[in-house]
């Protein structure tokens, strides 16, 4: 079998492992071994092919790591869609239980469900935890009376 290919096998294992870990490592060696078969299919030696692998890695390492790990934790201010609703407060419209139930949330009424599972009161606070769909799950949040 040709290096390209299992330059290429490497690769789509890589890929698999970063999608299984998300720590943005393995997916930037990924991205080596895919221009370690470039250089394969092109007829590099493997010294060429190995020299490929190993500047495209420390480049993504060095370059596209951090810009994708700066996005993971962007700031709560000026996140956005459904990671932006993460944390918010909203009030129990109806009773919200681990099926069903409404919050005012943000100024829209969105379908919710208890993430406890425990029913919640209408008119009770709670903070979104999770956005599934287009339902909110919710946690009561203590009261300060």
């Amino acid at each position: 079998m040709n290096a390209w290919v299992w330059w290429l096998v490497a690769a789509g294992g890589l890929a698999v492992g970063e999608v299984v870990t998300l720590a943005f490592v393995l997916g930037m060696f990924g991205a080596g071994a895919l221009a370690g078969s470039g250089a394969a299919a092109l007829g590099g030696s493997i010294f060429a092919q190995l020299l490929a692998f190993a500047v495209v890695s420390v480049l993504m390492l060095v370059v596209v790591r951090p810009i994708a790990t700066r996005h993971l934790r962007t700031p709560r201010a000026i996140r956005t869609g459904a990671a932006a609703l993460l944390g918010a407060d909203a009030v129990a419209l109806t009773p919200v239980d681990r099926d069903s139930g409404q919050v005012k949330l943000r100024g829209e009424i969105w379908s919710a469900r208890s993430f406890s599972g425990e029913e919640i009161p209408t008119g009770q606070r709670v903070e979104v935890v999770n956005i599934d769909g287009a339902t909110a799950v919710v946690l009561a949040k203590e009261s300060s009376l």
